[in-house]
């Protein structure tokens, strides 16, 4: 697990069942946990709380969540997750062009939005993430080091980089165009082949002789599954 004790997270979120789950649940991970029901409550709580991550709703009455993450990124460094029960493209385009750093759609899995916390907190505040520990691998990102089992993987920046996405992001079905994306930039104006490239020297530094640990999911992508 990654170390999360002093890291705070404020929930925002206008459906009093959302507030008790995700409260209860990141209180039971080790985060420290404040919850409003709506945008000002945020913009106040924000002010003498300071949390390092906010869930914030998009669909709030008065303030809504794209008036709040406008304000919020203005006043400190902070990574907002958005969410929305609308799976549209132009409000994920409107959410991250105003600041928010990553995006979920209702109904979404808990431990989906843990793995997408423990990613912002590591990027944006590498300082408090320390050692993430899932499975039987290790990341240490701020020497770039992933041990399995104990041993240290000899790694290239770019296998250090794919191989972290992948273990942060367990259980899930990576495509190749998102791990391009992820990975390599968007901007990148390489074939997508260079994918199945980087994950065929993974799998032997590994020893997945047998792949059962990077998944191919033919014409969908890869999932690292974790024992």
């Amino acid at each position: 697990m990654m170390q999360v004790k002093g890291i705070r997270i404020l929930v925002v979120d206008d459906e009093p069942n959302i507030l008790q789950f995700l409260e209860l649940g990141l209180s039971n991970e080790g985060y420290d946990v404040k919850t409003v029901q709506d945008g000002m409550s945020a913009i106040s709580m924000m002010k003498e709380y300071q949390p390092h991550v906010v869930i914030l709703d998009v669909m709030m009455p008065g303030m809504d969540g794209f008036e709040v993450v406008h304000m919020l990124k203005k006043m400190d460094q902070v990574a907002v997750i958005m969410l929305t029960a609308k799976d549209e493209v132009d409000d994920r385009v409107k959410g991250l062009q105003l600041g928010a750093d990553d995006y979920m759609v209702k109904p979404f899995s808990f431990v989906e939005l843990l793995a997408r916390i423990q990613a912002r907190v590591r990027n944006q505040f590498p300082n408090l993430a320390g050692e993430v520990s899932l499975g039987s691998f290790t990341i240490d990102d701020r020497r770039k080091e992933i041990r399995k089992s104990d041993q240290l993987l000899e790694l290239s920046p770019t296998e250090y980089e794919l191989l972290k996405f992948m273990i942060m992001n367990h259980g899930l079905v990576l495509s190749k165009s998102l791990i391009l994306d992820k990975v390599w930039g968007y901007d990148f104006g390489g074939e997508e082949n260079i994918v199945e490239v980087y994950i065929r020297s993974l799998r032997d530094k590994l020893g997945d002789r047998e792949h059962q640990l990077i998944r191919t999911l033919r014409g969908v992508g890869y999932r690292l599954d974790l024992p």
